[in-house]
């Protein structure tokens, strides 16, 4: 694997990680803490250092441990195959439908903020506005298959 390949990988990783953290996030309230996930490793006879979560989370280097993708994938509840990106994983069910429920929020908060941003505007312009935002945030958007490349899955 090249330098570029291996940071592609790296960051692919990262991306990933980053989703299941959302996830968790938009699921419970919290995101999980390193020292959840370290214990819930640990409770399967894996050691995750503080060092290693941090350059796998934040995409600065590329991790190739199956075992360690075996025990994230079970403390996410996802495919181990997701995790690791192997070619041809799909984006799990449950990811899929929370970044609908995300994209869907993030529609409601862009179209408040333009209401309050623009003030005073007529209620058809206001809908306009609200078709468009509506049309660039549907999940068939390109932004949004965009975004689904990004986690180097597919959708299901």
């Amino acid at each position: 694997m090249t330098e570029d390949e291996s940071n592609t990988a790296a960051e692919d990783l990262a991306k990933r990680l980053r989703l299941l953290l959302d996830v968790v996030d938009a699921e419970t309230g919290t995101e999980p803490t390193f020292t959840q996930i370290a214990r819930f490793l640990e409770g399967r006879g894996m050691n995750l250092s503080r060092s290693r979560w941090t350059y796998m989370v934040n995409g600065h280097r590329y991790v190739q441990d199956p075992s360690l993708f075996e025990g994230l994938a079970a403390f996410f509840n996802v495919d181990p195959g997701f995790l690791a990106g192997d070619a041809g994983a799909e984006t799990p069910a449950k990811v899929s439908a929370q970044l609908d429920l995300v994209r869907a929020m993030r529609n409601a908060r862009v179209k408040t903020y333009a209401a309050r941003t623009l003030g005073d505007i007529s209620p058809n312009a206001l809908q306009a506005i609200s078709r468009f935002l509506d049309a660039e945030m549907s999940p068939s958007s390109p932004g949004a298959r965009d975004h689904i490349a990004d986690t180097g899955a597919t959708h299901t």
